[in-house]
Formats: structure tokens, C-alpha cells, sequence
């Protein structure tokens, strides 16, 4: 296989795993990388869901022993049944809404200036949550009710806009709602669990006519970056919340979002995605 391609589907792979768990939008860097490297055809959509599955298994990975847990609990023990069906309430409102308006989201906004828009304003959301007095009456996910779960749900729909942040949606809705920096986070990455995985499966049928015996060399070199990436992307986040706030993930979401608008505008950079 060519080896310019399987470089980039390393450098890809390494894209998604980075931001697929950070608040900083994995589909909106997808949709540019891919874009800077001419890799957004029909094969760049397929290998987007394999990239992206990997990145689900790497939190499967890292939270195993939870999952085992609550999976070996489910029969018996209250504490499971709750966390399961929180899962479940949050992951509904962005499954029905995805279900509803996907294609027309991807018609319009799937391109370089509504996905460096969306990390502007995403940005400053961040940044006004940082700024407001935290009231925290969930300090772990464990101890989350019905009714939080349902608001994090509506807080990730959010993120079926491009460039808005799966994980930043969630993570600062939670806080806004009154979950702590660490219970919104993981439950943020289990919620990631079922959401990434019912999209990876309806992509999977959707687009089963575009996968190739030939690529599965692409699909690998892709899947082992996104993986490693993303394992070292959840603990990071892990280790860098217990210090520190979002802040620098608002800057980082609004200086990205400057420098795509200014080269589109300005023609430096020929972003040909429509």
C-alpha cells in the first residue's frame, strides 16, 4: 500500500484518539485534517468509523474493571441498574436527534467555516462556565439521579453540530448542572461508550458497500494510533482536571477556530470541503 496514504492514516488515527475524549471536538479536527491532507473522499468516511471505534475501546480498555463491575451487577445490585440506566437516559436525546437530522447536518455544516465557527463560540461557552461560581451537588457519577442524566444527554446533542465537542458538551454541561469536574468527566467518557458505539454501527451499515479487503492494512495503521492516543488522552484529562480547569481548552477552541477562518478568508489555505 501506498505509504504516503498509511501516513496518513497514522497522523488521522492520532487526530481522532487526541480529541475524541478532550473538550476541543474530534469531528470538527477530522473534517480539517482530513481536508489539509485530501483524505475526505468516500474511503476517508469509512476510516473515519473504524478510527473512531478504536478510540471507543481504548475507555472500554482503561475503564474495564468498571464495566466488568457494573455488567456483573446488572442482576442484582441497585447501584449497577441506576448507572446503566443513566447511560441510557443520556444517550436517548442525541440517538433521536441524530436519527432525525443527521443527513441534513452533514449537508450543511460538515465543512471549515461552520466547524472553526462552532469552536469560537465553543470556546467562550467554556469560558463563561469557568468564569460562574460552581455549585457541586454530584461529586461522582456513581450518585447521579435520572434527572441529571437527562440533562447531559440534552447537553450532548449539542454536539451533533460539528466542531462543538462531544466530551466538552457533556463535560461542561455537567458542571453546569452541578456535577463535579471529575464525576462530569467520567461520566462523560462512559456516556462515550454507547454513544460512539451506536454511531460507529449505524455508520457501519450506512456506508458497508464502501469497505474493502484492501484497506485493512489503512484500517489498522489508523486504528493503533487512534487507540494509544486515546488512552493517553483519557488518563491526561484524568490527571490534568484534578489541578486544573477547561480554561486553556476554551483558548486553544477559539485561537484554532481565528486561524481556520483567517486562512479560508484569506486564501492562504485551500480548504476545499463544501
Amino acid at each position: 500500500m501506498d505509504t504516503i496514504l498509511l501516513l496518513k492514516a497514522a497522523i488521522l488515527g492520532i487526530v481522532e484518539g487526541l480529541t475524541e475524549f478532550l473538550p476541543i471536538s474530534s469531528t470538527g479536527h477530522l473534517i480539517l485534517a482530513g481536508d489539509l491532507l485530501n483524505f475526505n473522499d468516500e474511503k476517508g468516511k469509512v476510516f473515519e468509523i473504524v478510527i473512531q471505534f478504536a478510540a471507543i475501546l481504548a475507555v472500554c480498555w482503561e475503564y474495564r474493571e468498571k464495566i466488568l463491575t457494573v455488567v456483573g451487577g446488572l442482576p442484582r445490585e441497585q447501584a449497577a441498574q441506576r448507572f446503566t440506566a443513566n447511560l441510557l437516559i443520556a444517550f436517548m436525546p442525541a440517538a433521536v436527534l441524530g436519527l432525525l437530522f443527521a443527513s441534513k447536518i452533514k449537508e450543511y455544516l460538515f465543512a471549515p467555516v461552520p466547524v472553526a465557527s462552532a469552536f469560537i463560540i465553543g470556546g467562550l461557552f467554556i469560558l463563561w462556565a469557568e468564569k460562574r461560581d460552581h455549585k457541586v451537588t454530584v461529586e461522582a457519577a456513581d450518585n447521579m439521579g435520572w434527572k441529571d442524566a437527562l440533562k447531559v444527554g440534552l447537553a450532548q446533542s449539542l454536539a451533533l453540530i460539528p466542531g462543538t465537542s462531544r466530551s466538552g458538551a457533556t463535560i461542561i454541561g455537567g458542571l453546569f448542572f452541578g456535577l463535579s469536574r471529575k464525576a462530569a468527566t467520567e461520566f462523560s467518557f462512559f456516556l462515550a461508550i454507547p454513544t460512539l458505539f451506536a454511531a460507529t454501527v449505524y455508520e457501519v451499515v450506512k456506508y458497508r458497500h464502501l469497505f474493502h479487503a484492501e484497506d485493512w492494512t489503512l484500517f489498522a495503521v489508523g486504528s493503533a494510533t487512534s487507540f494509544v492516543s486515546a488512552f493517553i488522552a483519557v488518563r491526561a484529562l484524568l490527571r490534568y482536571i484534578s489541578k486544573h480547569d477547561f480554561t486553556v481548552f476554551a483558548w486553544y477552541r477559539i485561537a484554532f477556530g481565528v486561524v481556520v477562518l483567517a486562512t479560508y478568508y484569506s486564501g492562504a489555505v485551500d480548504w476545499s470541503a463544501k
